[in-house]
């Protein structure tokens, strides 16, 4: 019984092992594809996306009226149209004259930063040239980075106007904040909406609360008066011969006056939200809004997996550019570029078959010292190892050259660990029997975290520092330190437990 608990974990280290290191592969469409996420690395490892955003300096042409106003319109007119319309053209700049100053740089930069913090894009660089009002960002490469690099020029210029009179009733001055949620789409449904949720100031709010008893459905009623003449003659005659001769006419006349009928109108009254000039949708409301929330639905209820991640990778970005405010000035993508990072994989293989030949060593001085508990703690130890990297992957953890210092010095640790509860057990005068074991196990624990609590202690506040290259150290060192606690509580000491019972 013994031999079969201590055969079955070595079975279960070993699936680990082969999963984390080798992947489990599965065939996709003509290709076998590794199930197995991919390590998310930082910038000085997996490289990074160059963008440089340059100042438009093109023009757009306007249409005006002989009062001064914009004419909007979905034709192109030719010269002698816009003159038969009184209309006159003109080639007006995107980005004028007093709009390009340093202020608006920078403005336009903290706009670019706050999107960066709220696509979650990682750590970022982003600088700013005061001369040229040029922007260079530089993000992780995966694969969220170009659905964010499509978004990250769009000026944000959000409106409410009148469907027909093209009036603005509300714009990005209204708007508190904006975030995505989502739901099921009826309370019997399975299929889930997402929505982006507007909030507006106190100012926003008395708009909308007002708009939305303006532009609804309205039914008015509708008469109609018919009027309606006829008139029947009808003769009538019928002789009678019986001495007596008798002519009868018979005349009838109907005449009818007015009809009156009532008919139903429904005419509505419709807004349209526009950002950056594109119209997103139009609608009219059931009822009024007054609590300053505008829900909009995005993209159509589904049950889809993939879908619904498309409809939320939609809103968040959309979220994102309206939340953080609209640009003052318009930039163009001049560059868009992945630059590979000087450390290859190669480098990284180099380091792996080091770390490696050095834990061989390391077990082969368990295995000469402790004998049997050497080797089952190594094979122990090498689980620790897989399962360690695979939380690393599915945490979403930025690994960094930091991070790979901080999965050595877990390993390390870890090591230092193992060797304490063995040599306590081989210290003791009976070091094969059960109790010693535990003993051994319970003195290492207390000994080895008491001293581990500052380090702990600074790991922790690690996480939580913006700047990843740091913050990716402090993770990856938490879940090693979590990992060398629990697992060698849950499989370590179990198997030299077992291998202590008689």
């Amino acid at each position: 019984m013994k031999k079969i608990k201590i055969i079955t974990m070595i079975v279960l280290i070993i699936l680990v092992t082969m999963v984390s290191f080798f992947g489990v592969y599965t065939q996709v469409q003509n290709r076998m594809e590794n199930q197995i996420r991919d390590y998310a690395l930082d910038m000085d490892l997996g490289g990074a996306r160059y963008i440089r955003l340059s100042v438009n300096t093109e023009s757009t042409d306007v249409i005006k009226d002989a009062n001064g106003n914009e004419v909007e319109t979905d034709e192109e007119m030719t010269d002698e149209q816009l003159a038969q319309n009184g209309y006159t053209k003109e080639s007006v700049p995107n980005n004028s004259a007093e709009s390009l100053t340093v202020e608006n740089y920078e403005k336009a930069k903290e706009i670019i930063s706050k999107r960066l913090e709220g696509q979650v894009v990682g750590e970022y660089e982003i600088s700013l040239d005061n001369e040229t009002g040029d922007i260079l960002v530089q993000i992780p490469e995966n694969e969220y980075t170009d659905n964010f690099v499509s978004n990250i020029n769009t000026v944000g210029k959000f409106e409410m106007i009148d469907s027909e009179t093209k009036e603005v009733l509300m714009d990005n001055g209204d708007i508190r904040s904006v975030n995505v949620m989502y739901g099921a789409s009826s309370s019997t449904s399975t299929s889930t909406t997402v929505y982006l949720n507007i909030e507006f100031n106190k100012t926003g709010s008395e708009k909308l609360e007002n708009i939305s008893n303006t532009y609804v459905e309205v039914t008015e009623d509708t008469n109609t008066t018919e009027n309606t003449n006829t008139t029947d003659n009808t003769t009538n005659t019928e002789n009678v011969t019986d001495n007596t001769s008798t002519d009868e006419n018979t005349t009838e006349n109907t005449t009818s006056g007015e009809t009156n009928s009532t008919e139903e109108e429904t005419t509505t009254k419709e807004i349209t939200l526009r950002i950056d000039d594109t119209d997103i949708m139009t609608t009219s409301f059931d009822e009024p809004i007054e609590n300053g929330r505008l829900q909009l639905s995005i993209g159509s209820a589904t049950t889809d997996a993939d879908t619904l991640q498309d409809n939320l990778t939609q809103a968040s970005a959309m979220a994102t550019v309206l939340d953080s405010g609209n640009l003052p000035i318009q930039y163009d993508i001049a560059t868009n570029e992945y630059i590979y990072s000087d450390i290859t994989s190669t480098h990284i293989m180099y380091v792996a078959i080091a770390v490696g030949i050095i834990l061989l060593i390391g077990f082969i001085v368990y295995i000469i010292r402790y004998k049997v508990n050497g080797l089952l703690s190594a094979i122990a130890f090498i689980g620790l190892i897989s399962l360690y990297l695979l939380i690393i992957r599915y945490t979403n953890v930025s690994v960094s050259i930091q991070g790979i210092v901080g999965i050595i010095v877990t390993i390390l640790l870890n090591y230092i660990f193992i060797n304490k509860i063995l040599s306590k057990i081989k210290k003791s005068e009976d070091s094969q029997k059960l109790e010693t074991v535990k003993e051994g196990i319970k003195e290492s624990y207390k000994e080895f975290f008491i001293k581990l609590v500052p380090i702990c202690i600074s790991i922790i506040a690690f996480c939580f520092i913006s700047w990843t290259t740091i913050s990716s150290f402090g993770m990856v060192m938490f879940w090693g330190v979590a990992l060398i606690a629990l697992y060698n509580y849950l499989i370590t000491a179990t198997m030299l437990k077992v291998k202590a019972e008689k």
